[in-house]
């Protein structure tokens, strides 16, 4: 069953409740009589990292008390820019040697086997660590964000996100409404019209079942629903359940992706779930008309009411486009794209290529995480470790990346999902304040399944940079496979790659040890592996619609652990709008000059001079489109 989160705040739009910023002016959570302060940042007690989660209350506004504080004027974070010292007179192979830090570097929860003893850690480095979270007034922000408070200060919204996978008997207000209820209104529809459609009731144009679905969106309504896609496709439940059916995703706006994405295609039994909150992001409502537009041209305008639905918030766009709003799936503005998979963003196409049962399993696994998260007291709490770790790593140590490194070709996509979440969240170079951050934050993501990237860039990983990694197994393969007469099962082959690569990269090998093995003297320096290069290995079960639930969760919050701690915006995503702008211009020039034969852009046009060659030599080689061209496909389709 969904685990609970308990308690519930009724907080006003109108509050700006900048949650994240200073340390210094904290907020007061007491019983549900008290008053929470809000201003420029959210006031409240400090709460002890060891204490669980304290009730919530009525907020109301007042004003600010005192001057923002960065966290790296606390003392917490002096202590820990002291402690490097401390660490860096140590090697991990030393740090490996003391069996009790080793062991109170292991952490264990609902399945999931946590070892960070290979962290450039010692048991006083965590204890500074949580002590830097309670400057940080960690607990009373995990408590906001839960209870609905506008911690994403510059957009003036909740970040619920945990919502989209609360049990139904849960309670999570946002703007004095319980959004449960929500939440279940629009699953119990996704039920609904998913069996519909995987037992035939729903019917094509032509009569025909609706076997395939292409799923249109970009970002977080593509990365998220591919990588739960792609982990579950080879799960053999899944496989039986998903059998004479087929899901794909159209994302960039390249047409070569639309050519890939139609290919073989029967129009006849193809779904098309358009995936935009707006309905108006430019590159999935190009792929939508795009992918209308072969749709009618092969069944006729009534297809588009049989063969699309939506999901998104604008009834009114979606009945221009020819969607019946009843076949619009909504969610909310509390919901950010990156953290969208839970909502209809990624159960709809999950639903309707597994099933709901799985789809609910997976929203399961992501719910006793956040349950886990907002309970466990922090030197037990796995996402507050890993973010807390990960903090460490970046602005005291110095290392800019994360590699994440899962042993299991299904979490092919993790790494990419993951890097959204991450960087898009967390890639920011102010507080919530607007003051420029004195120290850095925010790192750089990248994988591949293991052993694929063992071949690729674990050379660097071993012997040039020194990149935290994240190591990831399942005690069983989806797929087990075993030769008669081969020494060991192919997972004990892949998974004696996933104990070795964590050893090899702590402990290292010394140019002593190799003139021990009698390696040629010109060679000793060449194959030295300085070692002391840090990481963490999660053990699951299997790879599970529950446990890759279990996964999506212990990372988000791990990113917002990342972000309360350094006291910045975790969920807006400002970066990604001045391109939008500029291409803007470009696209309106380009469509200008298709229509102009032989045109070119003019220095008048208000183009800097590399834009404006690079702008011409592009319109040089190729066509230009005449206003009564018929609306082309490629060939194939």
């Amino acid at each position: 069953m969904l685990a609970s989160t308990t308690n519930s705040c009724v907080v006003s739009r109108k509050q700006s409740a900048s949650v994240m910023a200073c340390p210094a002016l904290t907020s007061k959570i007491a019983a549900p009589s008290s008053k929470l302060s809000m201003h420029s940042s959210f006031s409240a007690k400090k709460v002890s990292h060891s204490e669980k989660s304290s009730v919530t209350a009525q907020a109301t506004i007042s004003k600010p008390v005192k001057s923002p504080q960065l966290i790296s004027d606390e003392p917490a974070w002096s202590a820990l820019k002291k402690h490097v010292d401390e660490i860096n007179k140590t090697h991990l192979k030393d740090l490996m040697k003391d069996d009790a830090r080793v062991d109170s570097l292991i952490k264990e929860s609902n399945g999931i086997y946590f070892d960070y003893s290979r962290q450039r850690v010692t048991p006083k480095t965590i204890k500074l660590l949580l002590d830097l979270a309670e400057a940080a007034n960690l607990r009373g922000k995990i408590d906001a964000m839960f209870n609905g408070v506008h911690i994403n200060s510059t957009e003036d919204r909740s970040v619920l996100h945990v919502a989209t996978r609360a049990r139904r008997d849960q309670k999570i207000v946002a703007d004095g409404v319980d959004v449960v209820p929500e939440v279940w209104q629009v699953l119990d529809k996704i039920q609904s019209f998913s069996e519909k459609i995987r037992n035939g009731e729903w019917k094509g144009v032509t009569g025909k079942k609706l076997r395939k679905v292409v799923a249109i969106g970009i970002g977080g309504s593509f990365l998220g629903p591919l990588f739960v896609h792609t982990a579950l496709s080879t799960d053999s439940s899944c496989i039986e359940k998903a059998k004479g059916r087929e899901l794909r995703f159209l994302a960039n706006v390249d047409p070569i992706d639309v050519a890939t994405s139609l290919v073989d295609l029967d129009p006849e039994e193809t779904l098309v779930v358009v995936v935009s909150k707006t309905f108006t992001t430019a590159e999935t409502m190009l792929n939508a008309r795009t992918v209308r537009s072969w749709l009618v041209s092969k069944l006729g305008e009534k297809a588009v009411a049989k063969h699309m639905v939506a999901v998104s918030t604008n009834l009114k766009l979606v009945k221009e486009f020819g969607i019946d709003p009843e076949n619009a799936f909504g969610f909310w503005d509390w919901v950010g794209g990156r953290y969208s998979v839970c909502s209809a963003v990624g159960i709809l196409p999950l639903a309707l290529q597994y099933g709901f049962d799985v789809a609910k399993e997976f929203l399961e696994g992501a719910n006793s995480m956040d349950d886990h998260f907002k309970t466990a007291p922090f030197s037990e709490n796995l996402p507050v470790l890993l973010g807390l770790l990960s903090v460490w790593n970046v602005s005291f140590l110095g290392y800019a990346a994360k590699a994440i490194l899962p042993y299991c070709q299904a979490l092919a996509k993790f790494a990419p999902h993951i890097q959204q979440v991450d960087m898009e969240s967390n890639g920011k170079g102010v507080a919530i304040d607007g003051t420029p951050l004195p120290f850095e934050a925010g790192e750089m993501d990248f994988g591949e399944p293991g052993t694929n990237g063992q071949h690729s860039f674990y050379q660097l990983i071993h012997q040039g940079r020194t990149i935290p990694c994240d190591f990831i197994g399942f005690k069983k393969s989806q797929q087990p496979v075993y030769i008669k007469d081969e020494k060991v099962a192919n997972h004990d082959e892949l998974m004696s790659n996933f104990f070795a690569q964590p050893d090899a990269l702590a402990y290292g090998k010394t140019p002593a040890e190799l003139r021990a093995e009698k390696v040629k003297e010109d060679l000793v320096s060449h194959k030295t592996f300085l070692g002391n290069k840090p990481s963490v290995s999660l053990l699951l079960p299997v790879c599970s619609p529950y446990s890759v639930g279990q996964l999506l969760s212990l990372y988000e919050h791990r990113v917002a652990v990342q972000g309360f701690i350094w006291g910045i915006n975790s969920f807006d995503q400002w970066g990604v709008e001045l391109g939008k702008v500029l291409a803007t211009k470009v696209r309106n020039t380009l469509a200008a000059k298709r229509r102009e034969d032989g045109a070119a852009v003019s220095a008048t046009e208000g183009f800097n001079r590399s834009t404006l060659r690079l702008m011409n030599k592009f319109l040089e080689g190729s066509a230009t489109i005449s206003k009564t061209e018929p609306t082309t496909f490629p060939k194939h389709l």
